[in-house]
Order: C-alpha cells, then sequence, then structure tokens
C-alpha cells in the first residue's frame, strides 16, 4: 500500500499491484510533467496542479463510489472494481504538453483520448494483459454499462475531481462542489447510474458550479488568450521549420515540428508515440524561452508574450465581432509591426466562438431515482433548475489580438 498525501483530500492510498503499477509506470508519471489548467496561471497563480494529482483524485473518488454502491448491493466483482480504478487512472493519460494545445498545433486529426487509448494498449503488453478489462470498460465495450459512466458521463468521477481541486487551486471557492454527498447519492438502476431523490439539491449546485467554473476560469479570457498567443508561437514555429529554418528544441519537440503527423501516421508509426511519451510542458517552456531571443521577430514578439505575460488584449462579444474592427486592428498590427497582413491575422490575433451550456440533454442522462422505483431526468424533476435555462448553450465570440 503507498499513501499519497494530496491537499484536496488528504490521504490517499494505492494498493500494491496492479494499480500501484500503473501510478509508478513512465508514461502515468509524465503526468507530473503537465499542469492540470494549462495557461490559466496567468490568471490563478495557484492553479500549478497536474494532471497526474487530478487522476489520482479521480482514482479516490472512484474508490468512494466503488464501496458506497456495494453497500446498496449492487454487486461489482473485485476484478471489476480493480479494472474501473485502473481506467479512471489512465483516463487523462494522453494529454499532451498545455492540455489541448498540440491538437491545434503539432498534431492533426487526433484528439487526447484517442492517444490516451494508444498509450494503454503499449502500457498493456508492458504490463502482460492486466489491463484488458479495465479498457474494455474505459471503450464502453463491457457489459455493465454503469462501470463506463463513472469513467465518462454528465456525473462521473471526473468532473467530480477536477471541478474540486480546480476551484482549490484557483481560489474560486463559490463552485466548491460537495462530492462526497453527490457520490453517497449514487446507485444503479437497470444497468444506468442514478441518483437518489434527496440528493437532487447537491445536483442542482453541483451543474450550477459547473457553469461557473466554465465561464469563470476555463473559458477566462485572459487565460484564453494566453493559450492563444502559445498555440500561434508553435503554429510559427512549425511554419518556419518548413522553410528550413533551424530552431532550437529538445528532440522530442522536434520531431513533431519538423514533420507533418496526421492521424494516420501517429497509429501506425510508433516513433510517434515514442516521442509523445517524452513531451511534456517543459519542452515547450525551454523552447520558448530561447525563442524569445529568436531573429524572426513574429516567433521573437509572440515567446516574449507568453513566457513575460504580455498577453493578447480580448474584446468579448455576444454577437459576431464586426470585420470592420477585426480589419481596423490587423491594419494597425501591419504598421506597428511591419508584417504583412496574412501574418498580422494568421499570428497576431484570433477570431474564435466559444460556448458551454449547463447540461447536455444529448448526452447521458443525470437520472433521478423517485421513491416510486422509477427514475426521471433532472431536468423534470429540480424546481430550480428549468428545461430552456439548462439546455441552453450561451456563445460568445472572442477577438483576441496583440496590443
Amino acid at each position: 500500500m503507498k499513501t499519497i498525501i494530496d491537499p484536496v483530500f488528504g490521504f490517499i492510498r494505492i494498493p500494491r499491484g496492479l494499480l500501484l503499477d500503473i501510478v509508478s509506470h513512465p508514461a502515468m508519471f509524465r503526468l507530473s510533467r503537465i499542469r492540470q489548467l494549462g495557461g490559466a496561471s496567468v490568471v490563478f497563480p495557484g492553479a500549478q496542479h497536474t494532471r497526474f494529482q487530478h487522476s489520482i483524485g479521480a482514482f479516490h473518488l472512484m474508490s468512494m463510489a466503488i464501496r458506497s454502491l456495494q453497500m446498496k448491493g449492487n454487486f461489482i466483482f473485485d476484478s471489476e472494481a480493480e479494472a474501473v480504478q485502473a481506467a479512471i487512472l489512465m483516463h487523462d493519460i494522453g494529454h499532451g504538453p498545455f492540455s489541448h494545445v498540440l491538437e491545434h498545433t503539432l498534431i492533426s486529426g487526433v484528439d487526447h483520448e484517442e492517444i490516451s487509448l494508444m498509450i494503454m494498449e503499449k502500457m498493456n503488453e508492458d504490463l502482460r494483459g492486466q489491463l484488458t478489462l479495465a479498457i474494455k470498460i474505459f471503450k464502453d465495450e463491457y457489459p455493465k454499462h454503469f462501470l463506463h459512466q463513472l469513467i465518462s458521463s454528465q456525473l462521473d468521477m471526473d468532473r467530480l475531481d477536477y471541478l474540486r481541486r480546480d476551484s482549490f487551486f484557483t481560489g474560486v471557492t463559490e463552485a466548491n462542489i460537495g462530492s462526497s454527498r453527490i457520490i453517497s447519492m449514487l446507485d444503479v438502476v437497470d444497468d444506468r447510474l442514478v441518483v437518489e431523490k434527496k440528493g437532487i439539491y447537491s445536483i442542482e449546485n453541483y451543474l450550477v458550479n459547473r457553469r461557473l467554473m466554465y465561464w469563470q476560469v476555463y473559458l477566462h479570457k485572459t487565460g484564453v488568450s494566453s493559450e492563444h498567443i502559445l498555440i500561434n508561437a508553435l503554429k510559427r514555429a512549425k511554419h518556419l521549420a518548413y522553410q528550413g529554418k533551424e530552431l532550437f528544441c529538445s528532440p522530442a519537440l522536434r520531431f513533431f515540428l519538423y514533420q507533418d503527423i496526421d492521424r494516420d501516421r501517429f497509429i501506425n508509426d510508433p516513433e510517434c508515440l515514442s516521442n509523445y511519451l517524452t513531451l511534456d510542458d517543459n519542452d515547450i517552456m525551454c523552447a520558448l524561452k530561447v525563442w524569445c531571443g529568436s531573429d524572426d521577430k513574429i516567433l521573437s514578439l509572440l515567446s516574449n508574450d507568453f513566457i513575460n505575460r504580455k498577453l493578447f488584449k480580448v474584446e468579448v462579444c455576444d454577437e459576431a465581432v464586426p470585420e470592420s474592427f477585426i480589419t481596423e486592428k490587423i491594419q494597425e498590427l501591419m504598421e506597428r509591426y511591419e508584417v504583412t497582413e496574412d501574418e498580422a491575422r494568421e499570428y497576431l490575433t484570433c477570431l474564435l466562438e466559444v460556448g458551454k451550456d449547463m447540461y447536455n440533454l444529448h448526452d447521458d442522462k443525470i437520472e433521478i431515482l423517485l421513491a416510486d422505483g422509477t427514475t426521471r431526468d433532472v431536468s423534470e424533476v429540480s424546481d430550480m433548475l428549468n428545461l430552456p435555462m439548462m439546455a441552453k448553450k450561451v456563445r460568445k465570440q472572442y477577438f483576441c489580438y496583440q496590443r
């Protein structure tokens, strides 16, 4: 038994055997070098926690959920319990440096969920097939669907941990959720995860706080600005690499910077995954620090922006940003930095639409177990959250540009 002291949940115990082997695996420990919230620390200086910490926290909540469900008479074999704990430990193992940044720049057509599965398959070979059941549950190919729901649904252990953990480290205390209370209210009906009726207020609080965290933290305009400076810097570096310019970078970063890596190449070339498994936040930060002195003024400018927190200005609009305003800003950037219109538009600005709903009616539903044994969707039971409000997807346009 290995004990980890977690600032959110206290002592977390990892049993010896398969679960400790996973925690100790290099592919898993790489997550300790990848920050959970990417560039959000420019807004919330305390947000220095890692994907590894989050994975351990999600494992802890999964262990609590399994025990709670078993105590209510839901039969879960020891092998199933271990497998679902293994799956939640590895659910984020495919994340790259600064979370989703590589998916927009150095790799095309493959997302971190697919990469997570590839890494699990590789680890399964290392661990002599011990992860086969965990992978089946992760892919929802196991007969007990509720086990997969504990890993991936609108009320899974992943979300319960990251909302609680991100609230703690960012200091957004009003978004703290009662994860223990929610877990104690879980049950299973017809192979579906449900919540007992007396837990409805905890679920309402969870949904409201989830929305708050997205708009106050995950989609905070300054954090979004920081992330897109990084994306644009990597896009510029890749453009220069295509032109044959020699850039400082680690061997793993060079592999992705100087080659076109699409989905087919990533899946079929083992060298891609091998290099990916050595990439972490340090590779990117080290390169950016050196690129600050690059003789390419755009790469130098963007690298300095990110390293020294000289962030893009962000205009937030509920409707489309006027094209006249965008054109005006691009013209100003062309004159100030002596760049072409294409360069100003591609690297010194970004226009994006962000949106988030409180509750996705087309995803796995959050079902409430009533006193008569029937179940109803939370949107039909809640007297605080009406269906139109819950399903409405709030959308905003962000126009970010070099100051």
